[in-house]
């Protein structure tokens, strides 16, 4: 979610007028789109803004932004703490940040605006997407959960749906631009439609998306096992471009500590699901998140974690160090559980989780798979002389491509010769290579962009001249 709140700042800066500044030149506006989940943000971002304070120094004019789920969580508290930031702005109100900047760059002082409600759906603003053949597509922001370890709902705020026509239209605009894999994001997918009252929303929606001619993949995250139904379940299996990968986050397989968390369902339940899923499609891959170290968790609520990580058989797993984040209920629970243990039972969730990736990607070994060509996942692929994709399933593919002229967005067919636990390689010869318009795309280095509402911000630099084939009155093509 926060990749694509970063398309949408690229995409209301270029509508705005400035450009992306080469990686070789200093950028006139730096923005940091922040996280709060977890304790390393907060350091990551203060360190980073004060790396940057002699960087400005050194250059006049230069602007610092920054927005996202900190900048709704501090506040004022950035500019007291850096006062060479420019500008502050939340969760809430994303396109204003033009506005602000200008204000801020008018009259030479730190702007803040930080909303407490959304005023517009994000996605109705302009969004530079970074993907010619995967789009990010938001169906829902904010959550109506109450998590006790989780910030996220008092940053984002309570849940708000899109309507299915609105989200279509977006899905519709961006296979016309060549873009073949949809995700669909929101904090809970699979509580979509409690706004308008269709608690069978999600499972519509997908099968919706099955019928856009060109559209060969779609996948969702997160959902939550409290809302997950039947019916997503028949949708995720009937639906032929649904991709059979699902993220279902665990976050403890103690009975005793989910109580604690506040998720609304026991491991006995986590398991029903993922014993449904197998059985409509016995070659899901799932995934999961989990938290170590909970506050109140004893080696017995650790053991069953990983009880259930040994039953589920998890493709891959998130798996993160409990830390306290404060404003949520955790951060003042009793019996916080000491930091050695914490990073004690880490080393082994992982040992197991290694152990069970490991296992489940041997067995791909001999098949035959189709991957979409990505770019920038195989950070060895220079040196290998591979290139790299998703598997349907979501698997990382490292594959051969010698002799082929395969371009990021194509699609091809290979068969995998070596597992590795979080990765496959296939060194064999390719079986198929179908070129794409997402391939064209990316060889004509056009990203898809898609227009939204510009709020009437203020654009920087010069007016657009109307020429023979624009018409207009000579600022904006005639569309004002």
């Amino acid at each position: 979610m926060n990749v694509h709140d970063s398309e949408r700042i690229t995409g209301l800066l270029e509508d705005a007028g400035y450009v992306s500044a080469p990686e070789s030149d200093e950028p006139d506006v730096m923005v940091f789109n922040t996280c709060a989940v977890r304790e390393n943000a907060d350091n990551r971002l203060y360190g980073n803004l004060g790396h940057l304070r002699p960087v400005k120094d050194a250059h006049p004019g230069m602007q610092i932004a920054v927005g996202g789920c900190l900048a709704q969580k501090d506040r004022g508290d950035i500019v007291a703490k850096a006062p060479w930031v420019d500008v502050v702005f939340g969760t809430h109100n994303i396109g204003s940040l033009p506005t602000l900047l200008e204000r801020a760059r008018h009259n030479a002082t730190a702007e803040v605006e930080i909303l407490e409600s959304l005023e517009v759906f994000p996605s109705t603003l302009p969004t530079k997407r970074e993907s010619t053949y995967a789009g990010w597509v938001s169906i829902s922001v904010g959550c109506n959960n109450t998590c006790t370890f989780c910030i996220v709902p008092s940053l984002r705020g309570k849940e708000k749906d899109r309507r299915p026509g609105e989200v279509l239209a977006e899905v519709q605009a961006l296979v016309d631009q060549g873009v073949s894999e949809v995700t669909l994001l929101g904090q809970n997918v699979n509580s979509y439609g409690v706004e308008f009252g269709d608690r069978l929303a999600f499972g519509k929606l997908l099968r919706a998306c099955g019928e856009i001619d060109g559209l060969e993949r779609v996948r969702f995250t997160s959902p939550h096992p409290k809302d997950f139904t039947d019916d997503v379940i028949a949708a995720m299996a009937e639906t032929p471009n649904v991709c059979h990968q699902l993220h279902m986050p665990l976050q403890s397989g103690s009975d005793q500590v989910l109580k604690a968390m506040r998720r609304s369902y026991r491991s006995e339940r986590f398991l029903g699901i993922i014993d449904k899923v197998r059985a409509a499609m016995p070659d899901a891959a799932i995934t999961t998140d989990i938290i170590v170290g909970f506050p109140g968790e004893t080696e017995e609520d650790f053991q069953a974690t990983l009880d259930v990580v040994r039953k589920a058989r998890f493709a891959g797993a998130f798996t993160f160090q409990y830390s306290i984040r404060p404003g949520t209920p955790a951060a003042t629970m009793a019996d916080q559980v000491p930091k050695d243990v914490v990073s004690d039972r880490y080393r082994r969730l992982i040992a197991l989780q290694e152990e069970i990736s490991w296992e489940l990607n041997r067995e791909q070994v001999g098949r035959e798979v189709e991957v979409l060509v990505s770019v920038g996942e195989g950070r060895k692929d220079a040196a290998t002389g591979r290139m790299s994709g998703r598997a349907r399933d979501g698997r990382l593919v490292h594959f051969d491509a010698s002799g082929w002229e395969v371009r990021p967005g194509d699609v091809v067919t290979t068969v995998i010769t070596q597992a590795a636990p979080h990765h496959l390689i296939a060194d064999d010869m390719l079986t198929d290579h179908r070129l794409t318009a997402a391939g064209d795309a990316w060889e004509q280095g056009n990203a898809p962009k898609l227009p939204g509402v510009s709020l009437g911000m203020p654009a920087i630099g010069l007016p657009v001249v109307a020429s023979a084939e624009t018409g207009g009155d000579g600022c904006c093509g005639g569309s004002c």
